[in-house]
C-alpha cells in the first residue's frame, strides 16, 4: 500500500492551485477586457507566496525517494512529468494551432513548437520545471554537496537581480531556493503544522499580522524588491501552512482536500475550460470584470475534476492523467493500487 495522504498537505496544494488558476483566469479576462476589476487585488495579494508555496509544497516528500537507484528515480521524477508535459503540449498546440495560423502563419506554429522544448510552453512550465529540481537534488545529495551550500547558493540565485531572456533559467534561480528548502527543513514543516493544530489562538494572530504585513508591501510596491521578495515568500508559504493545518483540524472545506490531491490534473486541464467560458462571458456582457474572472476562475477549477470523474465513470481517456505501460522506464512500472495522478 501506498503511504497515507497527510490531510494539510493536500489543503496547502488545493489552495495554492486555486491561486494558480485565478491568476491566469484574471489577468487573461483582463487583457481580453482592458480593465482591472475587483478580483485583481486577490492576485496582487497572492502574487508574493503563490509559486513559492506550490514549490516548497513540491519539495516536501522528497527525503523519502532522493536515495532510489539513478533509474528509478529518474522514471518517477522526470520520465513521469516529461509524458505529461508531451502530451498536454501537444493538446494545447492542437487547440491554439488554428489561431496561431489564421494570426501568424505555420512557420510561428513550427517554431514555437521546437522553442517548447527549451523554454516551457505558456502554462506547462511548473511540471517542466520541477524534474530539472528533482535532478538537482539528487546530484547535490549523490556528491554530498552540503545542504548549507546548496541552500546559500538558492538564496543567492534568488535574491540576486538575474534576467537572463531565458525565462527557464529565469524561474529556476527565482524558484530553486522554496523547493530545496521543502525538501531540508520538511520535518520543522510538519513540526510547524502540528504546532498550528495545537494552537489556533496564535496561528490565527500570526496570520492576521502576515496578512497586514504582506498586504501592505504589496500596496506599497516593495514586494519584488531583492530580499524582500524572498521573505515574502518564505512568510507566505509558512502562512499557507498554518492556514492548511487549520483547516485540516476543523475538518471544514473538504473541497480544498480534493483539489489538492488532483492538483495536477487541475494544472494540466484547466487552460481550455479557462479560455471556453472568458470567450462566453465576455460575449455575454452581463457581469463587472471581477465577477466574470471569479466565474472563470470557479470553471477552470471545476471541469477539470468533472473530466476526471467522467474517466472513473467510463475507465476511458486514463492516458491523459496516468502513464500507460509504454511511457515507463524498463522494469520500473509497479501497478498502482489506486489513481495517483501526476504527483
Amino acid at each position: 500500500m501506498g503511504s497515507p495522504r497527510v490531510e494539510w498537505v493536500d489543503t496547502a496544494k488545493g489552495i495554492c492551485i486555486i491561486f494558480v488558476v485565478m491568476m491566469h483566469s484574471v489577468l487573461g479576462v483582463e487583457a481580453e477586457a482592458g480593465q482591472t476589476g475587483w478580483m485583481h487585488a486577490v492576485v496582487t495579494f497572492a502574487k508574493p507566496f503563490r509559486m513559492p508555496d506550490f514549490f516548497l509544497i513540491s519539495g516536501l516528500f522528497l527525503s523519502n525517494v532522493i536515495n532510489r537507484d539513478w533509474k528509478l528515480y529518474l522514471d518517477r521524477k522526470v520520465v513521469h512529468f516529461l509524458y505529461f508535459y508531451l502530451l498536454w503540449l501537444i493538446l494545447q498546440f492542437a487547440v491554439k494551432t488554428p489561431g496561431f495560423v489564421a494570426n501568424e502563419g505555420w512557420d510561428y506554429v513550427v517554431y514555437n513548437f521546437a522553442l517548447s522544448f527549451v523554454e516551457p510552453f505558456g502554462t506547462l512550465w511548473f511540471i517542466y520545471m520541477l524534474p530539472i529540481f528533482f535532478v538537482v537534488c539528487k546530484l547535490a545529495h549523490d556528491k554530498g554537496i552540503p545542504w548549507q551550500v546548496m541552500l546559500g547558493i538558492g538564496i543567492v540565485l534568488q535574491v540576486a537581480p538575474i534576467q537572463t531572456g531565458w525565462g527557464l533559467l529565469n524561474e529556476f534561480t527565482d524558484r530553486f531556493v522554496f523547493f530545496y528548502a521543502g525538501y531540508i527543513f520538511a520535518p520543522r514543516i510538519f513540526a510547524l503544522a502540528d504546532w498550528a493544530s495545537a494552537r489556533v489562538s496564535s496561528s490565527l494572530m500570526l496570520l492576521f499580522g502576515w496578512a497586514l504585513v504582506n498586504g501592505g508591501l504589496v500596496a506599497a510596491g516593495w514586494a519584488e524588491l531583492p530580499v524582500v521578495s524572498l521573505v515574502l515568500g518564505a512568510a507566505g508559504a509558512m502562512a499557507i501552512i498554518l492556514t492548511s493545518a487549520l483547516i485540516a483540524k476543523s475538518g471544514t472545506f473538504g473541497f480544498l482536500r480534493n483539489f489538492g490531491q488532483n492538483s495536477i490534473v487541475i494544472y494540466l486541464a484547466f487552460f481550455f475550460p479557462m479560455a471556453v467560458t472568458r470567450i462566453i462571458l465576455m460575449k455575454l456582457g452581463y457581469f463587472d470584470i471581477g465577477t466574470v474572472s471569479a466565474l472563470v476562475t470557479a470553471a477552470a477549477v471545476t471541469s477539470p475534476m468533472i473530466l476526471l470523474w467522467m474517466i472513473e465513470r467510463t475507465n476511458m481517456g486514463w492516458f491523459l492523467f496516468r502513464r500507460p505501460e509504454w511511457a515507463y522506464l524498463d522494469g520500473t512500472r509497479i501497478r498502482p493500487r489506486s489513481f495517483q495522478p501526476a504527483e
